[in-house]
């Protein structure tokens, strides 16, 4: 009997760390800034693109770093909100896509990622994208009927976020979870990981009070993110909404999907941004 409780206490101990574990080391389980490095790699004039180079700076002081592409043939501009691997210079294909769709585009890299300085958290993330849109009003001038709010993978949720405290023209949610806390929920169903994760990014909840149409894009083949991810977070925003399905992975489904792809953010702008300009 002694040794069964031995063994118990043994196991309980290593239960015990592998949770304080998981706790302390969870944001590098989620951000992946150097990712293959935090090197600028390439620049939109890699795809012979104009652009500038912009430093926006944070209500906490962070200087974060951004490109904005200038389009002629439309007012409507597409904030970008990335995924948590890699930088800017690793999204030339959709900026390339936005482009070809007529669009104005400004991307810009979280705290601690590529030339953007500080330490990510969630809040500053949210901080982040809070500065890349009051530049464009600020700044550009651009008024918020003619903002998209866009945001792949875990950017979905900083576009989300935002969306529910101003109120963009449209908002594009792409491969996006329900939330952080639902994914590791299923990656680690013997741990107790809602009371463990620090880290929420909840879609599901940001929705609920969109006032503004929402476009959830998600791929029927995601290994990453279930597409029933994409469905909940449907189902939960107000209308007027749309649902894109496409095919491919995470990260490739809106280039092997792309007619579709393209086709679908077309007619979504075209149904209710007035002021989008479709290219002929």
């Amino acid at each position: 009997m002694k040794l069964l409780y031995k063994v118990g206490f043994i196991v309980f101990i290593f239960y015990l760390f592998v949770c304080l574990y998981i706790y302390f080391i969870q944001a590098s389980l989620i951000f992946f800034p150097e990712m293959p490095d935090r090197r600028l790699h390439s620049n939109p004039s890699s795809i012979d693109l104009e652009y500038e180079n912009v430093n926006l700076t944070t209500d906490d002081g962070v200087s974060i770093h951004s490109w904005f592409i200038p389009n002629n043939k439309t007012p409507v501009t597409i904030l970008f909100s990335h995924g948590n691997a890699g930088n800017i210079a690793d999204r030339l294909d959709s900026i390339r896509i936005f482009y070809e769709l007529g669009l104005n585009i400004l991307i810009y890299d979280y705290r601690g990622y590529g030339q953007s300085t500080g330490k990510i958290s969630e809040a500053g993330t949210y901080l982040d994208n809070r500065a890349a849109w009051d530049y464009l009003l600020q700044v550009k001038k651009i008024p918020p009927e003619h903002i998209i709010l866009f945001g792949r993978s875990l950017g979905a949720a900083m576009a989300s976020q935002l969306a529910g405290q101003v109120r963009p023209g449209a908002v594009i949610l792409e491969s996006a979870s329900t939330s952080i806390p639902d994914m590791a929920a299923a990656l680690y169903p013997w741990l107790p990981i809602r009371w463990l994760t620090r880290f929420k990014y909840d879609n599901l909840r940001h929705v609920q009070g969109l006032s503004s149409p929402v476009l959830v894009v998600h791929s029927q083949d995601d290994e990453l993110i279930p597409y029933s991810h994409g469905q909940q977070i449907f189902a939960q925003a107000p209308e007027p909404k749309m649902l894109l399905t496409l095919q491919g992975g995470h990260n490739d489904g809106f280039m092997l999907s792309y007619v579709d792809y393209s086709i679908g953010l077309q007619t979504f702008l075209r149904r209710y941004m007035p002021a989008y300009r479709p290219v002929q």
